[in-house]
């Protein structure tokens, strides 16, 4: 007589991801830190809500490229995308109200993203690097060339973006509603991307980045999936660009450079991609340490920044979270006895 077979949800694997998909202990500390933030440094507000903004759109790259496996370059075009949805609608008087004008902007950049994803999602390597990139400057120079809607390099300045709620005036001196205005959408974008990564959707995108032949052999839509995570991925990348024109009020062809989409590369590769919270430590560093840094050395500032990275690659290629978490196994595992 044979055992009975185990279900699913009593094997190894459905365990642990069981066990990953549960709030641990720490996960609230970076919330009540942002939190206290808002309370103990309110004359640097504007630098806390551009460090937000900035965690959501690593966030957004973490989501292609940690999970997905999918290597790009050219993320910015989505940002940019969704940043120009909100500050064309605003100035030209069509639309400005900030969480409806946050979601249309969503729904261009996932509209791009899947249009371009239909595309660049055939290739793969140093010729996906190479069409993401040649996708964000061509974007960019259509920006350029589009001046009486998107105010070509001059961009577009004091977008009348209207009170939050009918009441919350978004004021560029004094940015606190901006400030929990992007906290509150951060933390709703974190919770859906934190579901989606250890839901099986989420799993499968892990097996892909892991073992492509392997996925295709057992039946997965492959090409599907990579291609939905990357216009999920382009829509959250569009709240970022989207959010951040409105704290700014204001959207230049910026937002579309390779200088953006550079910075939150290497944000990941600080923090360590594929852990959800390395885009926040990855964007603390990465701020603080620019802040500081330009103001020892103003005109080399990068050389030093650009040190940190040699060595986070070298030694540390989980970046700064994976240090992190290799001391904290060191610790758990007991000393061996001689």
């Amino acid at each position: 007589m044979t055992p009975p077979q185990a279900g699913w949800a009593d094997h190894p694997a459905a365990l642990a991801l069981a066990g990953r998909h549960r709030v641990r202990v720490w996960e609230p500390i970076p919330w009540v830190l942002a939190l206290t933030f808002y309370f103990a440094f309110p004359k640097h507000l504007g630098f806390g809500t551009e460090l937000l903004v900035t965690i959501l759109f690593a966030i957004s790259l973490d989501l292609v490229l940690g999970y997905a496996g999918i290597v790009t370059l050219g993320h910015a075009a989505f940002f940019g995308a969704g940043a120009y949805t909100v500050g064309m609608l605003a100035k030209h008087g069509i639309w400005n109200e900030p969480i409806t004008g946050l979601i249309l902007a969503a729904v261009v950049a996932a509209a791009v993203g899947l249009g371009s994803g239909l595309v660049l999602l055939r290739t793969h390597g140093l010729t996906l690097l190479m069409l993401t990139l040649c996708t964000m400057a061509l974007l960019e120079e259509a920006a350029n060339l589009a001046h009486d809607y998107t105010g070509g390099f001059d961009g577009l300045d004091s977008l009348p973006i209207a009170p939050l709620f009918g009441v919350f005036e978004f004021n560029p001196l004094y940015p606190k509603t901006q400030y929990l205005y992007v906290l509150t959408v951060l933390f709703v974008c974190f919770v859906f991307v934190r579901t989606l990564v250890y839901s099986p959707f989420g799993q499968s995108l892990t097996g892909i980045r892991e073992n492509m032949l392997r996925m295709h052999a057992v039946g997965a839509p492959v090409r599907g999936r990579l291609v939905l995570c990357y216009a999920l991925s382009a829509a959250i990348a569009g709240v970022a660009g989207g959010i951040w024109a409105q704290a700014n009020a204001y959207v230049n062809l910026g937002t579309l450079g390779l200088d953006r989409a550079a910075t939150v590369l290497i944000i990941l590769v600080l923090g360590g991609y594929g852990r959800l919270y390395g885009a926040f430590i990855g964007a603390v560093a990465y701020m603080v340490l620019s802040h500081f840094l330009s103001k020892i050395y103003p005109t080399a500032w990068q050389l030093g920044l650009g040190l940190l990275l040699v060595v986070i690659a070298l030694f540390a290629r989980n970046g700064i979270l994976g240090i992190a978490e290799a001391a904290v196994r060191r610790l758990r595992t007991p000393h061996a006895t001689l």
